[in-house]
């Protein structure tokens, strides 16, 4: 099965509370909340389904309105991922159909991307997880704790996750230097892109397990699932998305972008 071929659904949980920007999902970027523009690019990567996944009736209310079918789910939920776990077995998707988490405030997320990470995932049956990274070119990203790091394997799966800079370059990091200037040319750093395609099987256990002391100590879910044995691939992406919206003047950064662009 070729890139762009693969069957896939996309659900994209999406909550009313946010600390840094309240009422995020439902704010206005160039006339279109930012909801919208989030399903429109999910819908453009040619998903069988695309479905919004919510606790909140305004969340359901204003994506009725631009027409996108939404699954209530439990205001009970400490993840979008367990959002999603009920968003599947409300549908009655198989075992081996292919979801891909779209986050709800990635409103630039290429629908290239979204193609690309689902036929990583049917391209590869050994997974039942896939992601996506990009380099990481500069020095201050790879010592970013909000940057997370992935180290893969030779066949492109995931050995690590991490908000420290790996791999760590001893000889060039361990001389004392919180940053460097550079990065080493002869080691490649990749930041982990929080786009995910699973299986619905995997899906389905996942909220089960306990969160491992590895993704305690990171926060970072997905090393609960590596801790289970569960192996994640990891496509370089071809097209990685710019940050998403997380305060004011990422709003504002977005709307001017979208703006200048005629979208």
């Amino acid at each position: 099965m070729g890139r762009g071929e693969s069957r896939f659904r996309v659900a994209i949980p999406a909550r009313y509370a946010s600390t840094r920007l309240p009422g995020k999902p439902l704010r206005l970027l160039a006339g279109r909340t930012l909801l919208e523009r989030v399903y429109r690019q999910a819908l453009a990567s040619g998903a069988l389904e695309v479905v919004i996944a919510t606790d909140d009736p305004r969340i359901k209310e204003a994506a009725e309105g631009f027409g996108a079918p939404v699954c209530m789910t439990s205001p009970a939920h400490l993840s979008g991922t367990d959002r999603l776990a009920e968003v599947a077995a409300r549908h009655g998707w198989p075992d081996g159909a292919i979801v891909v988490n779209v986050q709800g405030d990635e409103p630039q997320m290429p629908p290239d991307l979204i193609r690309q990470t689902a036929a990583a995932l049917a391209e590869h049956p050994a997974a039942g997880i896939a992601t996506a990274c990009a380099r990481i070119l500069h020095p201050a990203e790879a010592f970013d704790p909000n940057a997370v790091k992935v180290v893969r394997d030779r066949d492109g799966f995931a050995l690590y996750f991490s908000r420290a800079p790996i791999p760590w370059h001893r000889e060039t990091f361990g001389k004392g230097a919180a940053v460097p200037e550079r990065l080493p040319a002869d080691s490649i750093w990749f930041r982990h892109i929080g786009i995910y395609a699973y299986r619905v099987a995997v899906l389905r256990d996942f909220p089960q397990w306990e969160p491992a002391m590895i993704e305690r100590t990171e926060s970072l879910e997905q090393l609960r699932a590596l801790w289970r044995g569960i192996r994640i691939y990891v496509a370089e992406a071809e097209h990685a998305p710019p940050p998403g919206v997380d305060t004011e003047a990422d709003l504002a950064r977005v709307a001017a972008e979208l703006a200048a662009s005629g979208q």
